[in-house]
């Protein structure tokens, strides 16, 4: 099962597992991520557009001897998120969450400087 998780609690969901790399991996497309961005506070952002991620999955893996990273998938509202952390879960990532309602509730609970589009 993915983890729902909301802006606000990201960072406690992160520190569930302290070994492991936090990542926000955004899968937004390229305008949007201009549009609206996260600062990364205390974890990697990784920006992969959703349709590049099956291409692109040996970036999110794990180092040789490293813990796998804890990896909570961000888009605009949380459906394409979702799609891409059952996406990774089923090719062997297992700490796994999504933003639930995505940058827009990034920005209207937890930082209102990030714009809404």
């Amino acid at each position: 099962m993915i983890d729902q998780v909301r802006p606000a609690d990201l960072a406690a969901w992160f520190a569930q597992d302290a070994d492991a790399a936090p990542v926000l991996l955004d899968v937004r497309e390229p305008w949007e991520l201009q549009t609206a961005n996260v600062a990364p506070q205390g974890f990697t952002l990784v920006a992969i557009p959703m349709n590049e991620i099956p291409g692109r999955l040996a970036e999110l893996a794990a180092g040789d001897g490293q813990p796998a990273p804890r990896i909570a998938c961000l888009c605009h509202h949380g459906a394409r998120s979702q799609r891409v952390a059952a996406f990774l879960h089923q090719n062997g990532f297992d700490s796994l969450a999504n933003v639930a309602g995505g940058i827009d509730a990034w920005s209207a609970q937890h930082d209102p400087n990030v714009p809404r589009y």
